[in-house]
């Protein structure tokens, strides 16, 4: 918690401090009152005294009580426009820190507990500083000042009040002790709620088809019971604080008027008004005691909770991002367009064997560069490491001549075209699809729709109630899978790059947009350098090299004609798609 305080800024920390401020003031106020109650009380048992003494302690009792409401009235605005502008800071920073960080990385927290940590956890901090700020500050001086005041009224008085006060911290302690770890629990069943529900939502075509919706609702039911069971403890063990702490604070009262009322009777006639006045502001100030351990009890039940969540969000902002940005964000060789595996080698953080072994090629400018290889081979994996969304256990990766490591992640980007296996669509309209991100930048309309002609979905975009305009829903739910990946890679040949990287981008496309696709693609990209990763042999039989993986090695590179002769996995897979007639007459 104190390490996420630290990014106050110092327009914030004064606000505090006057807050704090404030703070002292309104319990200084609040104290005071009761010293005014104790010389009505005198003025109103002793003969021949003035109506306008009393109404003059009365009009100050006034005047403080005004004045505390006041302080709190502006501490309250203070503090609440500290603590969402603390949120609003720490939700953007967490945010960039999930953007920076790996694909590896991120599933380290998983996808929904990254969401959770966003929002929910984020929320619990800044509850606690928006309430339990200004209580923090209060109980204690309250609690302390009001022991000071009356630590020598009376000996018996100041007993009670102590017995009270250790009953408290004794509920309030082993409170703490029992439901502090349970709080840990529910933030995870919170994550896990969070995943049903989008693992849910995202499948529900699937959901639907398999007349799963039974088994879906009893999956998110015995979560949610989970978590309501775990809330309800933790719930139930508070809820017993609140009849103590009110029992104590009416126990208390009644045993220092119980006590008074002994010590008044066997005390001395002039001494019994003293006394009685005496007895008045210890009650005032013995409740201003419970009531300080009545606030710090309100903190009790949001701290932990609030320290879990603290704990969660510090755990993503310190993790170490292994993909580190280079410095350099300019060219500093004459290639362009050229892509270089020099000996790569790679495997994952948590993996004992390497996916990747070795593997060296060079992609020059304008060459198609295709790669092909059985389910789990490291196809996708090897391009992957091209923009940096994994780096390369051993070897260089290198673009125009330079290592990617060494470049500005930005300035890398700018470089490339990537098409994912997954084609990704993004709630908004066709054209912000397209010219999505860096991609919107001084493009017209024009070449937005040259870069859909291209991808061969002009067709179906004419055919939408508002063409260009037309409403796209996240993850493209309501186009077909054909259709998400033409305006996929329509998203990539807007951008203009100097290389192309096709992740199985072809797929969902059938034989003819493919072929008519990929002819207009190597007209348009002519100068462009293409890395492309397909299972049909049709997709890449033109390209000038193909790189066949077997078990994470290159076991096959050349062209299709020389491969189907020299390489025996490249002609099993050949075979298994194509007659030996069909791949004759595609040879000629």
């Amino acid at each position: 918690m104190l390490k996420l305080i630290k990014n106050f800024n110092k327009k914030e920390w004064c606000l505090v401090l006057i807050s704090f401020l404030l703070i002292f003031m309104q319990v200084w106020l609040e104290l005071k009152m009761p010293d005014y109650m104790s010389e009505i009380t005198k003025l109103v048992q002793t003969e021949g005294s003035k109506i306008q003494d009393i109404i003059i302690n009365g009009g100050l009792m006034l005047l403080c009580a005004f004045g505390s409401l006041l302080s709190a009235v502006v501490v309250g605005y203070f503090i609440a426009n500290l603590s969402s502008s603390f949120s609003m800071k720490i939700r953007e920073k967490l945010f960039h820190k999930v953007e920076s960080l790996s694909i590896n990385e991120v599933k380290q927290f998983s996808t929904n507990s990254l969401i959770t940590r966003t929002t929910n956890d984020i929320t619990q901090v800044e509850m606690l500083i928006g309430m339990g700020l200004q209580l923090l500050v209060k109980a204690p001086i309250t609690a302390i000042w009001a022991v000071t005041k009356i630590l020598n009224k009376n000996w018996q008085w100041s007993a009670i009040t102590g017995v009270a006060v250790v009953i408290l911290l004794s509920v309030i302690g082993c409170l703490m002790l029992i439901v502090m770890p349970k709080f840990k629990i529910v933030q995870k069943l919170i994550d896990k709620l969070n995943g049903v529900t989008r693992e849910n939502l995202t499948g529900i075509r699937v959901v639907r088809a398999f007349n799963a919706e039974k088994y879906q609702e009893e999956k998110f039911e015995e979560v949610n019971n989970k978590l309501t069971k775990q809330q309800l403890f933790n719930q139930k063990a508070f809820a017993i604080m609140s009849p103590i702490m009110y029992m104590v604070m009416n126990g208390l009262t009644l045993a220092i008027y119980f006590v008074g009322s002994y010590l008044i009777r066997d005390a001395l006639m002039v001494d019994k008004l003293s006394l009685f006045g005496d007895m008045v502001v210890f009650s005032s100030y013995a409740m201003q005691v419970i009531m300080s351990f009545l606030m710090l009890a309100m903190i009790f039940m949001m701290l932990p909770r609030a320290q879990v969540s603290a704990s969660r969000i510090n755990e993503v902002l310190d993790t170490e991002i292994t993909v580190k940005d280079g410095t350099l964000d300019k060219n500093i060789t004459d290639e362009v367009g050229t892509v270089e595996f020099k000996n790569v080698s790679f495997k994952y953080p948590d993996a004992e064997e390497y996916l990747l072994k070795n593997i060296s090629f060079k992609a020059n400018k304008g060459e198609t560069v295709a790669f092909i290889g059985s389910t789990g081979s490291g196809k996708s994996t090897l391009i992957n490491l091209v923009p940096r969304f994994y780096d390369a256990t051993s070897g260089e990766v290198l673009v125009d001549g330079v290592n990617v490591k060494e470049y500005k992640q930005e300035f890398l980007y700018n470089k490339i075209g990537y098409v994912p296996q997954k084609a990704v669509i993004f709630n908004g309209t066709v054209t912000s699809n397209v010219s999505y991100g860096d991609n919107g930048k001084e493009k017209n309309e024009l070449q937005i729709k040259e870069a859909i002609r291209v991808a061969q979905a002009t067709e179906f975009v004419e055919k939408m109630d508002e063409k260009y305009d037309s409403h796209l829903a996240q993850g493209g739910t309501n186009i077909s899978g054909g259709q998400k990946q033409r305006l996929s890679i329509a998203r990539a040949i807007a951008r203009n790059p100097e290389i192309y990287i096709f992740d199985d981008s072809f797929s969902a496309l059938d034989y003819k947009t493919d072929s008519i696709l990929r002819h207009e693609l190597k007209k348009y990209t002519k100068d462009a350098t293409s890395l492309i990763v397909a299972q049909r042999i049709g997709t890449i039989m033109n390209a000038d090299k193909i790189l066949v993986l077997d078990n994470g090695t290159c076991v096959g590179m050349s062209t299709h004609k020389e491969l189907l002769k020299s390489c025996e996995v490249y002609k099993q897979i050949a075979l298994s798609q194509l007659s030996k007639e069909e791949l004759a007459n595609e040879g000629k």
